[in-house]
C-alpha cells in the first residue's frame, strides 16, 4: 500500500476506510462480528487510516472501530469528529444542530477516547462549523488537547476558505475532509482547494464514489430503503440517475482503456489530482474494499487525465448532493 502524508507529519495509506455505514447510515447495518473481522482484513492489505465520528450511530461506530482496532494500536490512524449538540436522550444527530464551544469539545474528546480504546486520538475534526461559536475558540481548544496529550491532529469538515485561514492561524489544520469527487467539484470553485494547498493541509473527500452511484453498480430503476440517504438524495431520483450515467460511462470507458472499473478510475482521478489527497470510500465487503484499493496502482495518463476533463465538461450533472 502506497502512503501520503497529510498536514506536515501525518502518515497515511494513500486510501483510507470510511467506517460509517458498518453500522450507521443505511439497512442493511453490518453484522458486528462480520464487520470486525472486515476491519481486521483492511488492516492486513495495508490501510492505516480509519474514518468514524460520535454521531454515526451515534456512538456505536466508534466503539466498533476501537473494539476491532484495539489489537492494532500505533499502527493505524484513527479519525473522529465532534460539533454536534446533544439531544435530550444525550445522543447528538445532525438534527440537533451543531455545538463547537470548548465544554462540549472537552467532553466528546474524553468519551471518543473511551469508546476508540485509545490514549490519544489520531485526528479530530470539527464535523460541521458551528455559527454560534468563533472558529478561533474552536482551534484553541483543540490546541489545547494536543498540548495535554489527548489530540494529535487538528482537522475541519465542510468549512469554507475563510474559516480555514483563520483556524489554522490559532492551531495548524493538518486535514479538510469535504465532499470531492469527479462529480462533486465545489471545493475547485469556491477557494477551499487553492487555500489547503496553499497552507500545506491534507484534503480526505468523503463520498469520493458518489455514494455508490459512479461505481456503476446502482441500476436505472432502482429504489432504496427507506432509512438510505439516496432514497431523499437528489441525484438519486429516476430522472436524475438517468441523466447522470453519462458520467458512469466515462468512466467506463476510461477505465476499459486502464484495465480498471469504473470505481477505481474515479478514486484514481481523486489520487491524480494532488499528492495530499487521501479518498475514504466507505465499504462492508472484501470484494468492494479489493477494488477500491486496486485504484492505488491505476495510473491515469496525462491523456486520460485530459480525456476525463474535456468529457466532464459536456457532462451537466444532474440533482443537488443533499
Amino acid at each position: 500500500m502506497q502512503h501520503r502524508t497529510l498536514g506536515q507529519s501525518l502518515d497515511v495509506s494513500a486510501l483510507g476506510l470510511g467506517c460509517m455505514r458498518m453500522s450507521f447510515g443505511d439497512a442493511p447495518i453490518g453484522d458486528h462480528a462480520e464487520m470486525i473481522r472486515f476491519l481486521h482484513a483492511a488492516v492486513g492489505r495495508g490501510v492505516t487510516f480509519f474514518d468514524t465520528a460520535e454521531v454515526y450511530g451515534p456512538f456505536t461506530n466508534e466503539s466498533l472501530v476501537g473494539e476491532a482496532l484495539e489489537p492494532f494500536r500505533g499502527q493505524v490512524v484513527i479519525a473522529t469528529k465532534f460539533g454536534f449538540n446533544p439531544g435530550p436522550d444525550g445522543k447528538p444527530m445532525p438534527g440537533t444542530g451543531t455545538n463547537s464551544r470548548p465544554e462540549r469539545i472537552r467532553q466528546v474528546a474524553e468519551e471518543s477516547l473511551r469508546r476508540l480504546r485509545v490514549d490519544t486520538i489520531d485526528l479530530f475534526y470539527q464535523h460541521r462549523p458551528d455559527p454560534a461559536v468563533p472558529v478561533e475558540d474552536v482551534a484553541g481548544t483543540v490546541g489545547e488537547l494536543i498540548a495535554e496529550g489527548k489530540v494529535r491532529h487538528f482537522g475541519l469538515s465542510e468549512s469554507s476558505a475563510e474559516q480555514i485561514r483563520r483556524a489554522h492561524a490559532v492551531q495548524p489544520v493538518t486535514a479538510l475532509q469535504s465532499e470531492y469527487s469527479i462529480w462533486w467539484r465545489e471545493i475547485e470553485h469556491n477557494g477551499v482547494l487553492a487555500t489547503v494547498e496553499e497552507l500545506g493541509i491534507g484534503l480526505v473527500p468523503y463520498s469520493p464514489l458518489g455514494r455508490g452511484f459512479l461505481t456503476g453498480t446502482v441500476k436505472a430503476g432502482q429504489t432504496f430503503a427507506d432509512n438510505d440517504i439516496r432514497a431523499r438524495n437528489p441525484r438519486f431520483t429516476p430522472e436524475a440517475m438517468a441523466a447522470n450515467q453519462a458520467v458512469v460511462d466515462l468512466l467506463a470507458r476510461i477505465g476499459a482503456r486502464q484495465g480498471g472499473t469504473p470505481a477505481q478510475v474515479a478514486l484514481a482521478w481523486l489520487l491524480a489530482q494532488k499528492p495530499w489527497i487521501v479518498p475514504i470510500p466507505g465499504s462492508r465487503k472484501l470484494e468492494r474494499l479489493d477494488e477500491n484499493l486496486g485504484a492505488a496502482d491505476l495510473t491515469l495518463t496525462a491523456q486520460d487525465l485530459a480525456d476525463i476533463e474535456e468529457a466532464m465538461q459536456g457532462i451537466e450533472v444532474v440533482g443537488d448532493r443533499y
